[in-house]
Formats: structure tokens, C-alpha cells, sequence
């Protein structure tokens, strides 16, 4: 994850410069859920990555780590799951379709269309983590690691920016 360019203050006429040590090795990649159902509370169920960038490490999630993803959101929501996705390659695969087939009885699955991030509501929640991470001039990759971590935590307990997240959608729940 790389951050995005802030602005900052300084002082008339001298432009702060922040130095940062780092060799560009290594990613932080997530994942998340946010879960909707109506007269409940709001949830975000997410995992966290790092990756060192060393050879024996994978740089971002695999299918198994979405397959567990969602057994943990089964476990924590109590009941059947309706899965809105979106069409990243890796949650293609036939391993993953695999275990949708396996699990009719819990999990329906839909899948958006091939580039629509303005109809996914996790894709609010990536932009509230990365606007805060703007600024953060991270000495490593485990400070970035922590912010992120901490940033997550903090937006699950707060249900009503989750809910604006789908807002933001323009779609809705109905009964």
C-alpha cells in the first residue's frame, strides 16, 4: 500500500520537508468485509497483511485467505452470508468457486460487475483508512502496519460510518 500525497503546514517561505527511510520493500495488503442486515448493527470483519517482500512470503492474499475470511464472518454473524463481490482475478479461481459450491446452504454469492468500485462499500472504507495514513511518515513497514490495524479497529465501532459507506453507494437495504 503506498500512501497517497498530503498537504501540510509550514512556514512562510520554507517548504517542510519530512525525510523517510525506506527502501520500498515490503506491502501491507488487506481485506474486508462490511456486513448489512436491517435493524442491526453495522459490522466491518477485515485481515491484515504484511508482507516483508522476502521470496518465501506471498505479497497478497490467496484464495484460502478469503476462504477464511468468510468462515470467521459465519462464525461472528451467526447465520447465512449474501456475498456482493467484485471481480478481482483472484476471487476467481476455481478453488474459490469450489468452496462457494460446497457451501450453498450458508453462502449465496453475486458478483458485481468487472470494474465497479463506485457500487462496493468496502471501497469507502479503504478510503477513510488511506486519507488518515497521508501524513504518516512510517520508519517501517510494522508502524504502517500498526496504523492501518488501528484505523480498522477504530471504524468497527463506529456502525454509522460503515452505514455511510453503503450510502455512499447509492444502494440500500430492503426488507
Amino acid at each position: 500500500m503506498t500512501p497517497p500525497r498530503a498537504r501540510t503546514w509550514g512556514r512562510k517561505g520554507r517548504t517542510p520537508v519530512v525525510r523517510v527511510r525506506g527502501r520500498g520493500s515490503g506491502r501491507v495488503s488487506m481485506a474486508s468485509m462490511t456486513c448489512y442486515k436491517p435493524g442491526k448493527r453495522s459490522r466491518l470483519i477485515y485481515a491484515v497483511r504484511k508482507c516483508t517482500g522476502r521470496k518465501d512470503q506471498p505479497k497478497g492474499f490467496g484464495w484460502r485467505d478469503f476462504r477464511d475470511l468468510l468462515v470467521r464472518a459465519r462464525i461472528q454473524l451467526g447465520g447465512p452470508i449474501v456475498l456482493v463481490w467484485d471481480n478481482v482475478r483472484i476471487r476467481l479461481t476455481a478453488s474459490l468457486r469450489a468452496f462457494f459450491a460446497a457451501n450453498t446452504s450458508w453462502l449465496t454469492v453475486f458478483q458485481l460487475p468487472a470494474y465497479a468500485p463506485d457500487l462496493n462499500p468496502t471501497e469507502g472504507v479503504w478510503s477513510l483508512v488511506k486519507r488518515d495514513l497521508g501524513n504518516l511518515a512510517a520508519a517501517d513497514l510494522s508502524q504502517i502496519t500498526r496504523a492501518v490495524r488501528c484505523k480498522l479497529k477504530t471504524l468497527q465501532y463506529r456502525p454509522q460510518v460503515i452505514n455511510g459507506c453503503l450510502s455512499g453507494t447509492g444502494l440500500g437495504l430492503e426488507n
